[in-house]
């Protein structure tokens, strides 16, 4: 019931996320995929929260990790902080809290530099979900931002519309066939038509910024 109010909490602020069940599910994820926040409960199935902790930081993956858990012992707390948690959230919470913490999280990985992409004329905030271009900044949803930030990460190379599905959405989830024409036409709204060029039977692309 918790998984299913903060999944419907994060898509009602446009918000894309994956929903595992169980600790080698959310860790394997973790691996694999690239995400900008990992809400991780302790009280896991076949692996517990804190060894799916201990297990991705001793890789060397810097993942934001906040945690959310029913153990409000001083003790349990400052094991996770120790393993490398950036916050720790006890059960039962309020959905604004989360959101607040959620914001405050990746509010200090922004300023240490880590969430601005861009290609010199397309800048991306990956913390606060917006975007630059041409001077005009506008916040996006999750699907926007993360093909927005395939295109940019190559620019003036054309990605398909297979690549960019692949970039949008999680693996094994259903996709409408025209999403990626609807979340351009809305960028294009958004910004300009510039933004995003098509190549005809190819896929789209940015332009290299001549900076």
């Amino acid at each position: 019931m918790i998984g299913q109010s903060v999944v419907r909490a994060l898509a009602d602020r446009s918000i894309q996320s994956d929903w595992v069940r169980d600790g080698l599910a959310g860790q394997s994820a973790i691996e694999t995929g690239k995400y900008e926040l990992v809400l991780l409960d302790l009280g896991l199935p076949r692996k517990s929260g804190f060894d799916v902790l201990k297990a991705i930081r001793d890789q060397g993956n810097h993942t934001p990790v906040l945690i959310i858990s029913a153990k409000d012992e001083i003790d349990d707390r400052v094991a996770g902080l120790e393993l490398g948690a950036d916050d720790y959230l006890v059960k039962p919470f309020g959905l604004n809290e989360l959101m607040a913490r959620i914001r405050a999280v990746l509010r200090r990985h922004a300023r240490a530099g880590l969430p601005v992409v861009g290609n010199g004329e397309i800048m991306l905030d990956l913390a606060s979900h917006e975007a630059t271009y041409r001077h005009r900044t506008a916040p996006l949803s999750g699907r926007e931002l993360a093909l927005l930030h395939a295109l940019v990460e190559h620019p003036g190379a054309i990605l398909s519309r297979s690549q960019i599905e692949g970039r949008i959405c999680a693996p094994n989830e259903a996709i409408e066939s025209n999403v990626v024409d609807v979340l351009i036409h809305s960028l294009r709204k958004k910004f300009d038509r510039e933004i995003i060029r098509n190549v005809r039977g190819i896929g789209w692309m940015v332009l290299k910024h001549p900076s």
